[in-house]
């Protein structure tokens, strides 16, 4: 009986001692737990993909993003390269009677074809909440058309002034563009290029090159010359 009490008395005291030491243990170290825990526990993927997933939204959006027309390649003339006709496009705008003594606001895309097409966005002259769609074809502007805008588009973010986009900056992206194009098996020159504004900033497009093996991105300044160029 003697035996048994003192057996008892001798696991309290260890179980107690142990106690304490695990309380002593976590007064030095309170969250070692949670930290080894944290950096065992990886990334959520979900939050990973949730991030590349709104990269990609938004990158293919603005690859992807036209004027509310379509367009059938037509004859070859050469356009993307032509300052001449580049630079005549760009005054037969700037002289349009219904912006005389006013500034040009480009909205949204202004694009080149190279078959001699350029479609532009333009913020109305008198109306401001208002935009007006133009083509540009066999060597003049067409009358304007309206376009249908909804609740959420923010005319005054997608602006750009037009005397901060010279028309003959295309030629610039085009010839590099095709440069690049050149050393990349596969890749094709350039048949269209267009200029897409946010937040009253413009971007050159393409921003990509494809080849059969291999795909590059491709960046330029607003003046058209390079800014970056990387396989991807």
């Amino acid at each position: 009986m003697r035996k048994l009490i003192i057996l008892l008395i001798c696991c309290h005291l260890l179980l107690g001692c142990e106690q304490v030491s695990r309380s002593i243990d976590e007064t030095f170290k309170p969250n070692d737990t949670l930290v080894q825990k944290e950096k065992e526990s990886p990334v959520p993927e979900t939050t990973v993909n949730t991030q590349i997933d709104l990269q990609q939204i938004i990158k293919t959006a603005l690859e992807t993003h036209s004027v509310t027309h379509t367009h059938t390649e037509g004859k070859n003339v050469d356009l993307l390269t032509d300052t001449k006709e580049l630079e005549k496009a760009e005054e037969a705008l700037r002289k349009l009677p219904q912006y005389a003594g006013k500034e040009i606001f480009i909205y949204s895309t202004l694009y080149f074809y190279n078959d001699g097409l350029i479609n532009v966005m333009l913020q109305h002259p008198t109306n401001p909440k208002y935009v007006d769609i133009y083509d540009y074809k066999e060597g003049r502007w067409s009358e304007p058309k309206p376009l249908q805008l909804s609740v959420r588009d923010d005319v005054q973010k997608r602006l750009v002034s037009l005397n901060k986009i010279k028309f003959v900056n295309v030629a610039k992206v085009t010839t590099t563009y095709n440069e690049k194009a050149k050393e990349i098996e596969g890749a094709k020159p350039l048949t269209s290029a267009y200029v897409s504004i946010w937040d009253n900033q413009m971007r050159w497009y393409p921003s990509s090159i494809n080849g059969s093996r291999e795909r590059y991105s491709i960046q330029f300044n607003d003046d058209g010359s390079l800014k970056a160029f990387k396989q991807e």
